[in-house]
């Protein structure tokens, strides 16, 4: 298999990865705040986000994170001069990363299969946003490489993480009213 075909199906896996994560902590939030309703519409709205966060988990989010890795590790067994570049050393820090998010997200989904709320929807909504750093610090490492300038992306990274935090408050505020 070339190593363009290998690039494009870790992309391809890389973005299904991503909806999941971007879209199981919505369940989740929504799964949370069902919890305010009636006895009986809670009833209902948790066994359904229950189906839907199990399905959306096992059939679309877990198999793309296993086939991003499984292509991101056959990229580098094919070009293993990748491994001795300072960008892929962060870009790895960063999967790492990742893959705790993954791992906490589905600890997450298995409390709440259990009936057990733990987190706010407004703890959710912040944790969504970490998925959202970690989605634009990966994609300017790999596309800026050793071109990216440390101190303007760090700087950079926190501007995108303060703009999420300014975001989420001002929706806060539009959703209560």
């Amino acid at each position: 298999m070339s190593y363009t075909v290998l690039k494009a199906l870790h992309i391809i896996f890389m973005v299904s990865w991503f909806a999941g994560l971007f879209y199981i902590v919505r369940l989740f939030i929504y799964h949370t705040e069902a919890q305010e309703k009636s006895e009986q519409e809670r009833n209902i709205l948790s066994a359904q986000f229950k189906i839907m966060e199990r399905k959306l988990w096992w059939i679309i989010t877990t198999p793309a994170m296993i086939l991003t890795v499984v292509f991101g590790t056959w990229m580098l067994i094919e070009n293993p001069a990748l491994l001795k570049v300072g960008w892929m050393h962060i870009k790895l820090t960063f999967i790492v990363l990742l893959l705790s998010y993954h791992f906490i997200c589905q600890k997450l989904m298995k409390k709440l299969e259990r009936n057990e709320f733990s987190w706010s929807s407004n703890q959710l909504r912040l944790w969504n946003e970490v998925a959202t750093l970690a989605l634009v610090a990966i994609v300017f490492l790999v596309i800026m490489k050793n071109s990216l300038n440390w101190i303007y992306g760090t700087v950079g990274f926190f501007a995108t993480a303060v703009a999420l935090m300014i975001g989420i408050k001002i929706y806060k505020r539009y959703r209560n009213k």
